[in-house]
């Protein structure tokens, strides 16, 4: 807020997570939020929504966008637009300097900056405390993740429960599919409101480039990764939870990565806490991976081993700050902090091989980490 007479944004706070968290109120539709540099929160709405802000929303005014319309409208503007409303509201408050976020429609930066006012933009992280959690933001986080490990129990016993036939899985007669098991998760996440995009459920190759969804029958005797991340609609929070399973026999290969894995896990439960260095983490994370040998570069023309970050942070976005990967990131800062809640996913993916991810959710404390998950990882189902 320094040297700047208000913090503007303008946009709808359905998609855009830095508005939903200063208003506290989902909205489909741009609308104007301003922060004044002297105090106070000023939200300006629609005929549609104001009454529905006044009582939802964290603002200390909600203002009529119809009453400014008006004014614009007796100035001789026959039909007046959305940023003609948003120069009378800063007119009537007098504020002359803005602060903006990175993703600010240029449109009203450009009409701000026409009509002599100053416009500033800080880079992302824009609202720099929403990395650190609240309890009540841990407790949300926690209540996804309970319904995502309850559609993770689920795709998983269609996994166990399924029968073996010429080398593919088969439920109640057909054939087992990526698809079959993403609709039965996305519909048991729905049925408790959370929503689920880009589920993955892929198997065998399939599961060597960590975001392929996974499509097609399902075999036995190869590693099933299941990625799960929805959103839950009514706070608005998001879980994340892999696991890597097998239905018939796993390879000792297949064992041997999932074990590797897994103390790579441990690595990093070890070494989270308040002030520890992301980067650093990743590093051991490799190194504890290396040391089981298993390697990581371009192999056959692809890269394989262990080749993505081994966490980043969750909340009312899916990828949030803070990162754990091999690139520190000086604009978010390279250490973890009480509060934050992290991802923890290193992983192994090789051609003819399959993948093995395994992915809890932690909160960092001061003096270490809490596991917010308690979903069991057993690599055969």
């Amino acid at each position: 807020m320094k040297n700047h007479d208000a913090i503007l944004m303008i946009s709808d706070s359905e998609r855009d997570a830095n508005m939903y968290y200063v208003t506290g109120f989902f909205a489909p539709d741009p609308f104007i939020y301003l922060q004044l540099s002297g105090g106070g929160k000023i939200m300006v709405m629609s005929d549609l929504e104001i009454d529905r802000a006044k009582a939802e929303s964290k603002a200390d005014r909600v203002l009529p966008a119809t009453k400014y319309r008006k004014i614009a409208k007796d100035k001789g503007l026959e039909n007046p637009l959305f940023k003609d409303i948003l120069g009378e509201v800063i007119l009537e408050l007098g504020v002359k300097s803005f602060l903006v976020p990175a993703n600010f429609p240029i449109q009203y930066a450009d009409f701000l900056r026409e009509k002599g006012y100053l416009v500033s933009f800080k880079p992302d992280p824009f609202i720099e405390e929403r990395a650190i959690k609240t309890e009540e933001e841990v407790e949300n986080i926690r209540r996804a993740l309970k319904h995502t490990e309850e559609a993770m129990s689920l795709a998983i016993d269609m996994i166990r429960d399924s029968k073996i036939k010429n080398g593919y899985l088969s439920w109640h007669g057909d054939i087992l599919t990526s698809e079959m098991v993403k609709k039965a998760i996305n519909v048991k996440l729905l049925e408790n409101g959370l929503l689920a995009q880009h589920t993955i459920v892929a198997g065998g190759d399939q599961c060597c480039d960590p975001h392929n969804q996974g499509t097609g029958p399902l075999r036995a005797n190869q590693t099933l990764i299941i990625d799960i991340f929805p959103k839950d609609m009514q706070s608005g929070y998001y879980a994340d939870l892999t696991r890597t399973v097998v239905k018939g026999h796993a390879t000792d290969e297949m064992k041997k990565m999932y074990g590797a894995v897994f103390e790579a896990q441990e690595v990093v439960f070890r070494m989270a806490r308040d002030g520890a260095d992301c980067t650093g983490i990743h590093n051991e994370v490799q190194k504890s991976l290396e040391q089981s040998s298993f390697k990581t570069g371009e192999m056959n023309g692809r890269m394989q081993g262990f080749f993505h970050g081994t966490g980043h942070g969750v909340g009312l976005e899916i990828h949030e700050p803070p990162r754990m990967s091999i690139t520190p990131s000086e604009a978010w800062g390279n250490k973890l902090k009480a509060g934050h809640v992290v991802t923890v996913e290193p992983g192994l993916y090789y051609l003819g091989k399959g993948g093995v991810r395994i992915e809890d959710l932690i909160v960092v404390t001061e003096n270490g980490c809490e596991n917010l998950t308690s979903f069991p990882k057993e690599l055969e189902a």
